[in-house]
């Protein structure tokens, strides 16, 4: 038998390797997911495509190539998770914001205020983005 101070240390580092190996699978699974999704929005753009020009077609391939690229950053970012050893880099979610935000105001059109206000946030994200990439705080 184990002395208590040895079991006290050896449990939380296998119920940490079991919520690794459990958040893991889950990215997996939220993965193959958003392929599953990219691949749909693949489709619709080409019907989208195909279709007659109007101004709601127009505003649909613009809006479908947002979310288009909000799933490549999705699955870019889990990606990177396992390539970085189980770290999330800040950037991406950054990028994951910023396409976030500019999506918001092309599909919501928001009043001018708003879109003064998510400019704001844009910059926000832009400017710690900046931070994130001097070489002071680059990890990677």
């Amino acid at each position: 038998m184990l002395p208590t101070d040895q079991l006290f240390h050896a449990v939380p580092a296998g119920i940490a390797r079991c919520l690794q190996l459990v958040l893991n699978a889950a990215l997996l699974l939220l993965g193959l997911i958003l392929v599953v999704f990219l691949a749909k929005e693949t489709w619709h753009l080409a019907q989208v495509l195909l279709q007659p020009v109007t101004d709601n077609t127009k505003y649909s391939l613009v809006a479908g190539l947002i979310v288009y690229f909000l799933y490549f950053e999705f699955i870019a970012l889990i990606v990177k998770y396992f390539q970085a050893g189980y770290h999330f880099p800040l950037r991406y979610i950054i990028y994951i914001g910023i396409t976030a935000v500019v999506r918001l105001i092309i599909v919501e059109h928001p009043s001018s205020c708003d879109v003064f206000v998510y400019a704001g946030a844009i910059l926000v994200m832009v400017m710690t983005l900046w931070l994130c990439n001097s070489p002071r705080l680059k990890r990677e």
